[in-house]
């Protein structure tokens, strides 16, 4: 199966967006999830679990700071590659000036679906685009 970036619905939330490519509930058969997060400079998510999905994540542009478990935070570029076991408490928060760019995976797919629980969650119809406001810029 094939699917664009404009064919897929954008997850929005206070942090930046997400866009779910594959999922168990979007593409018949399919048993895991594949999508891209954008963190917004200066912005990341809370600390959360999924408690029946492994989570991978691929840094494709950007720089961040990543929470895995009781580790120490630790630095997170593009080119790195994060593993989060199911169960594991975890954060990401983007530290430069452009989106952090990340491919994320759930195995087995469908941790996605709680994401549409959260009192910041939004979702565009495919093919609309987010707005950033000016008024979310601030200098550091």
């Amino acid at each position: 199966m094939h699917r664009r970036p404009d064919s897929v619905p954008t997850m929005l939330f206070d942090w930046g967006s997400i866009k779910w490519h594959i999922t168990p509930g979007s593409v018949p058969g399919a048993s895991s999830t594949f999508g891209e997060v954008v963190i917004n400079p200066n912005k990341g998510h809370d600390r959360h679990q999924h408690p029946a999905s492994d989570e991978v994540l691929y840094i494709i542009e950007g720089e961040g700071r990543q929470t895995v478990g009781d580790e120490p935070e630790f630095a997170v570029k593009a080119g790195d590659a994060v593993w989060i076991p199911m169960g594991t408490m975890h954060s990401t928060f983007n530290t430069g000036w452009r989106p952090l760019r990340i491919i994320a995976t759930y195995t087995p797919g469908g941790a996605e679906e709680a994401l549409r629980d959260l009192p910041d969650f939004v979702e565009l119809a495919p093919g609309e685009h987010p707005t950033w406001a000016a008024a979310d810029v601030k200098p550091g």
